[in-house]
């Protein structure tokens, strides 16, 4: 009886050590700048961007019913943080370098960076991470939480945005500083 209780301590003592790694996740890192008033931070649940009008078709619901929540943590420069925007830029960057993420795609448009990734299978993505980034503005990084999302659909999605069926407007004040 005392091997077994000394078996289980030491495999409850291992369980712990290894479940406390200190390993950066983006999850992490967004619920530690929630509070940090450097940030600017929106969380929505998607049902707000269907909009008042409601002129959605039922597959863009369908689509959008695969997003559950979006997360967005931005950071402005301004004339006193630019060390500390590179600190963060930094850090972002080596968590989404990280083989858990896999990138779909990057694009640079004018001084902007735009790293797409996401999380799961090509065809069945469970999280899609935009990260955009501009020297002279500063960064954002937009996480789209859902489940079996397509890329097909999120390309549907984005052009529901372009044609105004979506209400972006929460979405504003981080598009302005982006000039987006």
């Amino acid at each position: 009886m005392t091997i077994i209780r000394y078996i289980m301590g030491i495999g409850i003592a291992a369980l712990s050590m290894l479940s406390c790694t200190n390993d950066a996740s983006l999850q992490r890192y967004l619920v530690d700048k929630q509070d940090d008033e450097n940030f600017v931070k929106v969380d929505l649940a998607t049902s707000l961007l269907e909009g008042q009008n409601n002129t959605m078709t039922q597959e863009q619901k369908d689509i959008l019913a695969t997003i559950k929540k979006v997360n967005i943590v931005a950071y402005p420069i301004k004339d006193d943080n630019k060390v500390a925007f590179e600190t963060e830029k930094s850090k972002l960057n080596a968590i989404i370098d990280n083989d858990t993420y896999k990138t779909l795609s990057k694009m640079k448009s004018n001084n902007t960076k735009i790293t797409l990734k996401y999380v799961g299978e090509e065809d069945a993505i469970d999280e899609v991470i935009v990260f955009a980034s501009d020297d002279d503005k500063g960064f954002a990084v937009f996480r789209l939480i859902g489940d079996d999302m397509k890329p097909g659909d999120m390309i549907k999605l984005t052009q529901s945005i372009q044609k105004g069926d979506l209400d972006i407007s929460k979405l504003n004040s981080i598009g302005e500083m982006f000039d987006m």
